[in-house]
C-alpha cells in the first residue's frame, strides 16, 4: 500500500470514531433529558396523589354514601405509590385517576355546600394548578422523547444506534376516552 492510501484509511477511521463518540455523547445527553422529564412527571403525579386524600376526606364529610368513587381514588393512590416508574404504567394510572377525579367532582356537584366549602375550594384550586403543571411536564417529556427518538432514526445515526444499544423511548400518551370528541348537551 502506498502512504496516501494508508493516510486516507486512517483519516476515514478517525472521522468515523469521532462521529461515533459524538453521536454516543449526544444520545446519552438526550436519554438523560428524557429520564429527567419522566422523573418530573412522576414527581408531579406523586404530589397530585398526595393531595388527593385531603380532597377525598373533605368530600367524605359531605357524601358518606358515595363510597365507590372514594374507594377507587384510594386504590389508585396506592397503585401509584407502588408503581415502578415505567412511563406506560404511570400513564395508565394517571388516566385512571383523571377519569376517577371527574367522577369525584361530579359527586361534589350534588352538594352545593361542599362546592362552597373553603377547604374544598382550596384543594380544588391546588389540584387545578397541579393538573396544569402535569400537562406542561407531559408536553416537555413528549418533546424530549420526540427529539431523542428522531436522533435515533436519522441517517447516518441509525447505522450506529443498534451497536450502541440505544432504544426509542415511549411517549406519555392520553387515554382513549380523552381522545374522543366532547359532546355538549344543553
Amino acid at each position: 500500500m502506498t502512504l496516501p492510501i494508508i493516510l486516507g484509511v486512517i483519516v476515514i477511521t478517525l472521522a468515523l470514531v469521532v462521529y461515533a463518540i459524538n453521536l454516543y455523547n449526544t444520545l446519552v445527553q438526550q436519554r438523560m433529558l428524557v429520564k429527567e422529564a419522566s422523573a418530573d412527571i412522576e414527581t408531579l403525579l406523586k404530589k397530585r396523589f398526595d393531595l388527593i386524600p385531603n380532597l377525598v376526606n373533605t368530600v367524605k364529610g359531605y357524601a358518606k354514601h358515595e363510597d365507590g368513587v372514594l374507594t377507587k381514588v384510594t386504590e389508585l393512590r396506592a397503585k401509584m405509590q407502588g408503581a415502578s416508574g415505567n412511563v406506560a404504567e404511570l400513564s395508565a394510572i394517571n388516566n385512571e385517576m383523571t377519569s376517577t377525579l371527574k367522577s369525584l367532582f361530579a359527586v361534589a356537584e350534588n352538594y352545593p355546600s361542599l362546592k362552597a366549602d373553603a377547604s374544598f375550594l382550596q384543594l380544588q384550586g391546588q389540584l387545578a394548578e397541579l393538573e396544569t403543571e402535569i400537562q406542561k411536564s407531559r408536553r416537555y417529556y413528549n418533546a424530549t422523547v420526540s427529539e431523542y427518538n428522531t436522533k435515533l432514526q436519522v441517517f447516518p445515526a441509525v447505522l450506529f444506534v443498534g451497536m450502541l444499544k440505544f432504544t426509542p423511548a415511549e411517549f406519555f400518551a392520553a387515554a382513549e376516552e380523552e381522545k374522543e370528541n366532547v359532546t355538549v348537551e344543553f
